[in-house]
């Protein structure tokens, strides 16, 4: 089956194949929001397709509009030529429209091969046909050179070889299109590769294939073509062998190559000594060993794609992942956290990028929210009064301009970034020696993001200009890390690739470091 050698960018020849799927004009949206505008995807038999782009570019709600979890507001769905509106996922299975997720979606308390076959049992005078099942498990497995004990229970087997599981279920009805939702994120170098030999094999078989991912190496390890969507529109479609790496990172993040780049400038900074310092940090599958050290006084900023493994490394630090491999230094003192509450007694502290799960309790009080952490670091020893209560609340709200009528207004009631104001002077309360804060700008206004990045920098001069605390700073917005950061850590596919000083970056440095290939 021959493959398409060109590809629309721009002004550029159109494919000469025809498409087993397209996408054309999609549009979706929700209240308030504009999900999808004029989105475009065309998926070819026997090509793997890389669907790239930064966190909310639009890959999750265009997926399920492919997969009929969603119904678009306009737009048109052709499979192989043909207009097709799936309004259920079944739509989409039926017709041959296969997806597989990011958490594989199966029950490991069954054998290989229910889970294989669940749904659309073999059947014999009315009665479940195990023989046929247990065979048809075994075809289905030998198709991707998997030979395991389909009996046994799903649960004795690896993460990777789950995954395989979850590709052959989907594949075992006449798949046209298969569709694999950030396969890889959970599994090691070795079980990738082994993904990939079975992806490459389907692919030779005719099989159009969707890879959304965020890992660069990945993508050009297996990937023929290549579309990029920001902000809920296509930006282009690309074959893998004419974009460069970095021009890919530019088209994600919206960099022009001819933009004036920010850099981070030579200021000098006051340190004082290391108060954090993470040796050989690491979790299996998360994050390759991490050396990082964070000091007071000092803003270290973590640069680098969604899924390069920033987040990853916080909660490692955190001790909200507990780690496989390493340890953390704190205050010279040797730790392996086991529970978040270690790591909050010890003076760290960690505003997560996740606010409404893993942040602000929107049905409580802004004091209540404040009080949270400062409970949790002290537990049942923190005996304050309604009245000390309130002056600490207070106090924070007029230190970090939180618009509120009051300490009693419930959390939901404020704006994202008066919410966000409130969630770091939770963790101020506790007067930590370390400051975590991941993608602490998203989803507020451009006025409270330069209020918020203000109060870092504060927070790591202290007063009198002396050394106050350690802050580490992760955000998607290189221009924001560039201009909080006195020390800017790179990581790409989950590993350090290079730690910098003000004054060696420009914006466009760091997009090359991140776009470079991997040794």
């Amino acid at each position: 089956m021959s493959r398409p050698r060109n590809c629309q960018t721009g002004n550029t020849e159109v494919a000469s194949s025809t498409p087993v799927l397209a996408l054309a004009g999609i549009h979706k949206g929700f209240p308030g929001v504009k999900a999808l505008s004029d989105v475009s995807l065309r998926l070819f038999p026997g090509e793997v397709h890389a669907l790239m782009g930064q966190n909310g570019a639009g890959k999750s709600t265009l997926i399920k509009v492919l997969t009929g979890l969603y119904q678009p507001d306009a737009g048109s769905i052709t499979l192989d030529g043909k207009a097709i509106a799936p309004k259920r996922t079944e739509d989409a299975q039926d017709l041959g429209i296969r997806t597989v997720y990011q958490e594989v979606n199966l029950c490991p308390n069954l054998s290989v091969a229910e889970n294989i076959c669940a749904g659309r049992f073999p059947r014999r005078w009315g009665r479940i046909d195990w023989a046929a099942v247990r065979a048809e498990a075994k075809r289905v497995l030998a198709q991707m050179d998997l030979d395991i004990d389909v009996t046994a229970p799903l649960s004795r087997y690896s993460l990777s070889v789950q995954q395989m599981v979850a590709i052959a279920r989907a594949l075992r009805i006449s798949a046209r299109v298969l569709i694999l939702d950030e396969p890889t994120s959970s599994l090691d170098d070795a079980a990738v590769q082994r993904l990939f030999t079975v992806l490459r094999r389907l692919r030779d078989q005719g099989l159009a294939i969707l890879f959304v991912t965020h890992f660069l190496d990945q993508t050009y390890a297996l990937a023929d073509r290549i579309t990029v969507m920001r902000n809920g529109e296509t930006e282009g479609e690309y074959l893998a062998s004419d974009l460069s790496r970095l021009a890919l990172v530019n088209k994600m993040v919206g960099a022009p190559p001819d933009q004036q780049p920010s850099r981070l400038d030579s200021r000098a900074t006051e340190t004082g000594a290391p108060v954090l310092k993470a040796e050989g940090l690491g979790r299996r599958g998360a994050l390759h060993p991490l050396d990082l050290e964070l000091r007071r006084g000092e803003v270290v900023g973590l640069a680098g794609l969604l899924g390069s493994g920033r987040t990853e490394a916080a909660r490692l630090l955190f001790g909200a992942d507990a780690a496989d491999a390493g340890h953390v230094d704190m205050h010279g003192q040797t730790r392996r956290w086991h529970s978040p509450r270690e790591a909050i007694a010890a003076g760290v502290a960690f505003c997560s990028e996740d606010r409404k799960h893993e942040g602000a309790i929107l049905e409580l009080s802004v004091r209540d929210n404040i009080l949270l952490a400062l409970q949790a670091r002290h537990g049942l020893r923190l005996v304050m009064s309604r009245e000390q209560q309130q002056a600490l609340a207070e106090d924070y709200i007029q230190r970090l301009g939180i618009k509120t009528a009051s300490a009693d207004t419930t959390i939901g009631q404020l704006s994202g970034g008066n919410q966000q104001k409130a969630l770091l002077a939770r963790w101020l309360a506790t007067k930590p020696a370390v400051l975590i804060l991941d993608e602490p700008t998203r989803g507020i206004d451009v006025r409270a993001k330069e209020d918020l990045m203000d109060q870092v920098r504060a927070l790591a001069v202290g007063k009198s200009g002396e050394a106050g605390m350690a802050v580490l700073f992760i955000s998607s917005e290189l221009p924001e890390v560039l201009h909080c950061s006195d020390r800017v850590v790179v990581l790409r596919d989950r590993r350090a690739t290079g730690d910098y000083r003000r004054g060696e970056l420009d914006e466009r440095s760091v997009l090359e470091v991140i776009a470079a290939e991997s040794a």
